[in-house]
């Protein structure tokens, strides 16, 4: 049997424009939608609900190939820097072989 391996990057934003949690959301929902249709990952807010200008995200990947997963989760990054207009305050990356 394969290793399988997920990938779980921790990523915080700073929306400085948004004044209301609509505005937070109209925000963050084309990230979020172009990380999933791009790269195939799992995105799912998990902090800062109910602040306006904080959002944190976990975002997963799974794979048989740890190269693959981490060259994955690189892409998401570069996403993210090349789309994203506010501030990202943390972007942190696990592997582990389940």
């Amino acid at each position: 049997m394969r290793n399988i391996y997920v990938g779980v990057a921790r990523l915080g934003l700073h929306i400085p424009e948004a004044r209301s949690l609509k505005a937070k959301r109209s925000h963050t929902r084309s990230l979020v939608e172009r990380l999933r249709s791009r790269h195939q990952v799992m995105v799912l807010e998990t902090d800062h609900q109910n602040l306006h200008q904080r959002a944190d995200f976990a975002i997963c990947a799974v794979s048989t190939d740890v190269v693959d997963l981490e060259a994955r989760l690189q892409r998401v990054s570069d996403t993210i820097d090349r789309s994203w207009s506010g501030n990202i305050l943390d972007w942190e990356v696990e592997v582990i072989q389940v």
